[in-house]
């Protein structure tokens, strides 16, 4: 398959932050190094067959906790092969490839198409039951056993063909997690939901921002995301001037959202005057009426209803703020399904200056938060979960209300004289 045929079937892009190596991951878990036009092709010779994994009906795919490292399951007799792409930054940037035997037979594993660097040479064997393209190698897997390939982004390091040691894929993960979390950490009964703002911020430090002049508020939430996620808040003061100025007499309420986002990154790269502009321009929308409660289009406390555009910056501002929107937790209340769960977010913007970190723990049916605030102290309250808490304090506990429960729906059925 060619990058132009990978980009018509949603691939997953991976990388590595702070090297300019990237990949494509296709559904299947065919792999395009990005500017290359030779794709990475894996098959699997099973007891019964080979297995084409780019046409075969079995094939899931996730990733791992929501980071770019993707696993890729095909089935097989009495089990998986299991191939999980990640990239590491060695020698000029490596995609990793690996292959693991998760079945109670041995297989061998081929991979065609570009040449790879491997931990031992490959099985000089005929291949036979399936035409593969030339350059194939084939590569034997034991039982519960696995191989590794990698893509090299500077073949010109590599004097010889062996793959050096590399970190492995859980490795990546956690070193992925530990990124993404500097800007908050959310530990929610929705595990999809976090794994979607950890893969959010993910494609973000990669792709970078969206085009400025095809979306000025998507670009300034990223550009400000970007800052919470340890780039140089620094180098992107210059690029959001404009897009402010071309924005600040709008009255979409996403406005306030970017502009308290750009007054953080402003206060995070030591602008305390661009940081009181910032402040001043939002000063000037309240008074024109141009401002009010960020609560957008929502109305409800699900977040079934979010949708991933191409501005990552909106997609996790959306997030954080129906968790925290300045001091008020859970503007929207607790979500249905998460009642009777416990949760924890942390880091989550309550303030320019200022974040909140919070804990429910459940008593019966009645919520126990436990707060934690740092910066500048806010006066938090929860007034769609419980309209009589307040606090002023920097951390605390507290037991809310009793949520409503949901209305049970009686059914009677008439079933005659018997």
């Amino acid at each position: 398959m060619s990058a132009a045929e990978l980009d018509a079937v949603e691939p997953t892009l991976i990388g590595s932050v702070g090297t300019p190596s990237r990949a494509w991951v296709s559904p299947w878990g065919d792999v395009v190094r990005a500017g290359d036009s030779a794709t990475l092709q894996w098959f699997v010779a099973a007891e019964d067959r080979w297995h084409v994994p780019a046409s075969e009906a079995a094939v899931r795919q996730r990733r791992i906790d929501g980071t770019p490292v993707v696993e890729t399951r095909v089935r097989v007799p009495e089990g998986d092969a299991i191939q999980r792409v990640w990239s590491v930054p060695d020698a000029g940037g490596l995609t990793v490839i690996e292959v693991e035997n998760a079945s109670a037979l041995p297989f061998a594993v081929a991979f065609a198409g570009t040449r790879v660097l491997t931990e031992r040479p490959p099985a000089d064997v005929p291949i036979r039951g399936i035409d593969l393209p030339e350059g194939a190698i084939v590569l034997p897997v034991a039982h519960r056993a696995s191989v590794r390939v990698a893509i090299p982004h500077d073949p010109d390091r590599f004097s010889t063909w062996a793959l050096p040691t590399l970190a492995p894929a859980m490795a990546v993960v956690r070193g992925w997690e530990t990124v993404v979390h500097r800007a908050s950490r959310l530990v929610l009964p929705d595990a999809a939901l976090g794994d979607a703002v950890t893969a959010a911020r993910s494609d973000l430090l990669l792709a970078g921002p969206v085009e400025v002049s095809d979306d000025p508020v998507g670009f300034l939430l990223d550009v400000a995301e970007l800052g919470r996620l340890g780039d140089d808040a620094d180098a992107w003061m210059p690029e959001i001037v404009e897009p402010i100025a071309s924005i600040a007499r709008s009255d979409d309420a996403e406005v306030d959202l970017a502009l308290r986002a750009c007054e953080r990154l402003a206060i995070a790269a030591g602008d305390d005057r661009a940081a009181a502009d910032i402040g001043a321009i939002r000063g000037r929308r309240v008074r024109d009426r141009r401002s009010g409660p960020v609560s957008g289009a929502a109305t409800t406390s699900s977040f079934s209803d979010l949708q991933r555009g191409e501005s990552v910056g909106r997609f996790v501002a959306e997030v954080e703020r129906r968790i925290a929107d300045e001091g008020r937790l859970l503007p929207l209340g607790i979500p249905r399904r998460w009642l009777g769960s416990n949760f924890e977010v942390h880091g989550v913007p309550a303030g320019p200056r200022s974040t909140v970190g919070f804990a429910v723990r459940w008593h019966g049916e009645r919520p126990a938060v436990l707060w934690e605030q740092h910066g500048d102290t806010q006066r938090l309250t929860a007034p769609a979960v419980d309209p009589d808490w307040s606090s002023d304090a920097t951390s605390g506990e507290a037991l809310w209300a009793a949520p409503p429960q949901p209305k049970r729906i009686g059914v009677s059925i008439d079933l005659g004289d018997r």
